[in-house]
């Protein structure tokens, strides 16, 4: 670091995002991509757009919020769109946290809370899952803190079910309760109807996953209008145009489009049970799943092993290093071609250690 760095963010240890590499080709099931296009719909939409880059784009996001207010049951005033879901994350940390309002969050999940909090200066408390990995709802009720909680849950997969949602939100009427959505597509129930009820619910999307849009980097939060005006004070005070031209009409064709998305993450969903069962005839263990992705672990090697191994093979999968969760890698669920490439690989690499006697 350099001599002008300042001392609160010396300790900082900033969030490292799944690899994206350049030097070769490989089947990359590493970073929770949708393996399916963005429709021609959008690609349209978008290439419609690049020409008309030398304005600025609508700083409301009038055209977007109407879309998915009206895909979603809700009013514009109720959505806030972002560049990704991850900057709406970072405006309620600010928004909403300080030394008199901490946060809480399950100590395996989304990798970003953790650093949001520090680097916001906002304290936190990190709640462990259980043994079976899943979140107790239980240790959230009636806390003093604000609650984040990702649902489908990253990188287990595991999902909570709408009832236990809706009682977290009721036992902590006065603090702010954030359910992070981004794969609730593949397989979970939205929140989303609740914030009709309930002033301090507020529900992050993304478009990244079911709508093949990480590269565009586009979310958007929906909740009671006073915290999308709360937020807005955050937006406005730090990038008003912060979702480009080109991003936001994407965005309103991935809507418009929803059947195309939507049978792709019902190719998805039905891709992942496949590789949950084949994966499981491996001697796998592998949590059950609501996200485009699987959480499996073997006895028989090592999750450091199994993410080096077949990352020598071309194979691309995330591992992490937490004590709890090392012997497991995440698998994001790719075409059927790419997940038998991966079992086959996997496969192989078990019989060789095998019969090397590892």
């Amino acid at each position: 670091m350099s001599r002008f760095l300042s001392e609160k963010y010396a300790t900082l240890t900033p969030y490292t995002p799944g690899e994206q590499p350049r030097d070769a080709q490989y089947v990359k099931l590493n970073t929770n991509e949708s393996p399916f296009p963005p429709s021609p719909r959008v690609v349209a939409a978008a290439e419609y757009e690049a020409g008309r880059l030398n304005l600025y784009s609508d700083p409301e996001c009038m055209l977007l919020k109407q879309a998915a207010a009206k895909l979603y049951g809700v009013e514009p005033k109720n959505v806030l769109p972002v560049n990704g879901s991850d900057e709406i994350l970072y405006f309620a940390f600010l928004a909403f946290g300080d030394e008199q309002n901490p946060f809480a969050f399950a100590d395996i999940s989304y990798g970003f809370y953790p650093v949001y909090a520090r680097f916001c200066n906002v304290p936190s408390r990190e709640i462990p899952l259980t043994d079976d990995f899943s979140i107790d709802y239980r240790d959230y009720l009636g806390i003093d803190e604000h609650v984040l909680i990702a649902n489908p849950n990253a990188p287990t997969g595991v999902c909570l079910p709408l009832w236990q949602i809706e009682e977290i939100v009721r036992c902590n009427p006065d603090r702010v309760v954030i359910i992070d959505e981004a794969y609730i597509d593949f397989g979970g129930e939205s929140c989303v109807p609740l914030i009709q009820k309930y002033d301090n619910l507020l529900v992050i999307q993304t478009f990244s996953k079911s709508r093949s849009l990480a590269g565009a980097r586009l979310g958007f939060g929906i909740g009671c209008e006073q915290l999308i005006r709360d937020l807005n004070t955050v937006k406005y005070s730090i990038n008003p145009y912060n979702v480009n031209r080109m991003t936001q009409a994407a965005g309103v064709a991935a809507i418009e489009d929803d059947a195309y998305y939507r049978g792709n993450a019902n190719s998805i969903m039905a891709i992942r049970a496949e590789t949950t069962e084949q994966l499981r005839d491996l001697g796998f263990t592998v949590l059950p799943s609501s996200a485009n992705f699987v959480f499996a672990g073997s006895d028989r090697i090592s999750g450091e092993d199994l993410y080096q191994t077949l990352k020598s093979r071309g194979v691309l999968v995330r591992h992490f290093t937490k004590a709890r969760i090392k012997n497991f890698c995440r698998i994001s669920i790719g075409t059927r071609e790419q997940m038998q490439i991966l079992i086959s690989n996997i496969r192989d690499i078990l019989n060789e250690k095998g019969s090397t006697g590892l």
